[in-house]
């Protein structure tokens, strides 16, 4: 994978704003609107709170300097209505702001599922290797990115509206203790700047250290049988300690970087606290002014740096959400692309009448080796063809670039869309849904009666698997409910009822007996579903129009069985 930029730039800038653009636009983006206008009413809210504080505060403090008994007991009664006010504005204000990070979540995570989902986007980002990781971006990195971003937008706005409301307060109390703090707040972001910008880059390559050590836990996990019975536990070991110890090295040097950071940050914040009395205490010590405005001055300083300091006091989330950034722009650019998967230059054009080959070659991944030589043959609907031979590679091969799976090679493919025709691999893949979603494409629901569902499941001797999966409408993982031979025939049920023109099998006899094939290659007749068949050479030719057989060297044949069409 490539090296990404994990700085802010204008490239950075501009997807921030193409984010929010297509939030605010979106479906949901009126109810957006609306809660991001009423947590900027709340903020003008607590600012305005935060102002009255601090006087409220001022008085307080300068009637129990003055010993004034029925000043205090009134400045204690407001005070108490100041910090029930502020709280209820503060409650209310993080919860608007959390149900809009969740709502701006699920527009963003649903958008990136769409296109994850689309167009075989998810196969391509594996095959090629372009983009590491892309479930946990999915998961966490949206999650981050929106519940950051909303995070540090409020808080830009908040320490604006703060500069705004008490400039004037700390010039009003010191014009010197006001430049202090813009001097002070401008010198200590710089140095923070400096000294925490590698955390930036370490906190990118961290996520993808704890994702890779996660996934390979998860690997365990789901092929806990096949290690057991092959006795690999020491490969594993060595592999999970290595992503171990990278992700320990990498978060030593986090750690290293932070100390450095904190020396600074927390000396920084210390002197927040004195530097007001420092430059105030002298003139009340001269009678120029009264005891409650050194606490005044004390807050306002607090709060007006703090405002300056966001650099600062929010480095550390700073430095994670450019590694978020950097990585959900790489995830929505890689699957928002539209072009096709790289390393194939097989055109592959649309003909809903027949599947045609036109000097077909195909390369073997490793070396480059030719399968399968100038293949070029056409099979109109109703010919249905067995593809045989010694050379199980190119057969295989010639099976996934009809799919369009990325397959080294050149030539042309012509084929009915992704409707008019489907694949069966030689391990089908059955979704975790109910038996009735893995039977009924989902444009066919509410058409397909219990009926209809029970008949076919009875005509390829299934009754049993109604039973073991609790109905029609329980949700199994078929992996572990059903045998190969089990899935294989559910499978040729969801293609019966689908309705192709064409499917293209994939060594269906791997897990069906030559009986269990050749019953299913007659109901697929009967359906008038053209077949090709990727089968064994000793198959019987009964089933079939034509054979393509492939020799070891890549070279081919075309065999009419029976009177088909010329080729």
């Amino acid at each position: 994978m490539t090296q990404e930029n994990v700085t802010f730039d204008k490239l950075t800038g501009a997807r921030l704003v193409r984010a929010v653009r297509n939030f605010a636009g979106s479906e949901v983006g009126w109810k957006a609107k609306w809660m991001f206008a009423g947590l900027i009413a709340l903020l003008f809210g607590i600012n305005g709170m935060n102002v009255a504080n601090s006087y409220v505060g001022r008085d307080f403090m300068t009637a129990i300097a003055d010993r004034n008994k029925a000043e205090f007991l009134r400045q204690a009664l407001l005070y108490i209505g100041v910090f029930a006010a502020s709280t209820i504005l503060a409650v209310i204000s993080r919860f608007t702001e959390e149900r809009l990070g969740l709502l701006w979540r699920e527009f963003i995570t649903k958008r990136a599922i769409t296109f994850y989902l689309a167009q075989g986007t998810y196969y391509r980002l594996e095959s090629t290797g372009e983009l590491a990781n892309p479930d946990q971006r999915i998961a966490e990195d949206i999650k981050a990115f929106t519940v950051t971003t909303l995070s540090f937008l409020l808080m830009l706005l908040n320490g604006s509206f703060t500069i705004v409301a008490f400039s004037g307060v700390l010039w009003s109390i010191s014009p010197l203790l006001f430049g202090v703090a813009v001097a002070y707040a401008a010198c200590g972001s710089y140095l923070t700047i400096v000294l925490g910008r590698p955390l930036v880059r370490l906190n990118y390559d961290q996520l993808d250290k704890e994702a890779n050590f996660r996934s390979d836990l998860i690997h365990v996990r789901e092929n806990a049988e096949s290690v057991v019975l092959a006795r690999r536990e020491g490969r594993l070991t060595a592999r999970l300690l290595r992503r171990l110890e990278d992700l320990v090295a990498n978060l030593r040097r986090i750690i290293a970087v932070n100390r450095n950071l904190g020396f600074f940050t927390t000396g920084y914040n210390w002197m927040i606290q004195i530097i007001p009395a420092l430059i105030v205490a002298p003139a009340f010590i001269d009678g120029q002014i009264e005891f409650g405005v050194i606490t005044q001055s004390a807050m306002a300083f607090s709060l007006l740096v703090g405002a300056f300091s966001l650099i600062i006091t929010q480095f550390q989330s700073i430095s994670n959400f450019a590694a978020v950034v950097a990585r959900l722009n790489s995830l929505m650019d890689a699957i928002e692309a539209k072009q096709p998967a790289p390393g194939t230059v097989i055109e592959i054009g649309e003909d809903e009448e027949r599947v045609s080959y036109e000097r077909l070659t195909l390369l073997s991944s490793p070396d480059g080796q030719p399968l399968l030589r100038d293949l070029s043959v056409s099979i109109p609907r109703g010919t249905r063809v067995l593809i045989t031979g010694p050379n199980e590679a190119a057969k295989v091969a010639l099976f996934r670039a009809t799919a369009g799976l990325s397959t080294p090679g050149a030539g042309r493919i012509m084929r009915p869309k992704s409707d008019g025709m489907q694949f069966l691999a030689e391990r089908p893949y059955l979704p975790p849904v109910t038996l009735r979603q893995v039977l009924v494409r989902t444009v066919l629901d509410g058409t397909i009666t219990n009926d209809q569902l029970v008949d076919l499941l009875r005509d390829l001797d299934l009754e049993a698997v109604l039973a073991r999966a609790g109905g029609l409408d329980q949700e199994q993982d078929w992996n572990s409910v059903l045998s190969l031979s089990e899935q294989q025939r559910i499978a040729f049920i969801h293609i019966f009822l689908a309705a192709p023109r064409f499917v293209f099998l994939d060594r269906a006899s791997t897990a069906l007996s030559s009986g269990q094939v050749q019953s299913i290659l007659q109901l697929l007749s009967e359906r008038s579903i053209t077949y090709i068949n990727n089968g064994e050479t000793d198959e019987s030719l009964e089933p079939y129009d034509a054979v393509v057989e492939i020799d070891e060297q890549g070279a081919w044949s075309w065999k009419p069985v029976k009177a088909s069409p010329t080729n």
